[in-house]
């Protein structure tokens, strides 16, 4: 697995190894990898999971991911925006909060 990109946290690879080896090859490794959906599909549809169920911790990592995999911003708000009715206003304003600072980071870095 050395030559495997690593997304667990190095922490996280420290602190609980199991779980890290796990997360890199079985959720990144073979299920982001599955045929079905593209990574930009199974990106939105990760992040609009984690905004539905208010995951905060992991939406960071997942907006940013998401943006990688080619969804746009205004791909992100509009999808935010359209869950607010569907999985509640204070999730949707944490998600574009996030997601704001991500944007607003990376144009930074440009």
């Amino acid at each position: 697995m050395t030559d495997r990109k690593k997304f667990a946290p190095p922490a996280i690879q420290e602190f609980a190894p199991k779980l890290a080896e796990v997360t890199d090859t079985v959720l990144f490794g073979d299920i982001w990898e599955r045929p079905g959906l593209s990574p930009r599909d199974r990106s939105l549809v990760t992040v609009t999971a984690l905004v539905a169920l208010h995951r905060t911790d992991q939406l960071g990592f997942h907006l940013g991911k998401a943006l990688e995999n080619g969804v746009t911003k205004d791909e992100l708000v509009e999808a935010i925006t359209h869950l607010a009715f569907y999985a509640g206003w204070p999730n949707a304003m944490s998600a574009v909060t996030q997601l704001k600072v991500i944007v607003d980071k990376a144009d930074d870095s440009a």
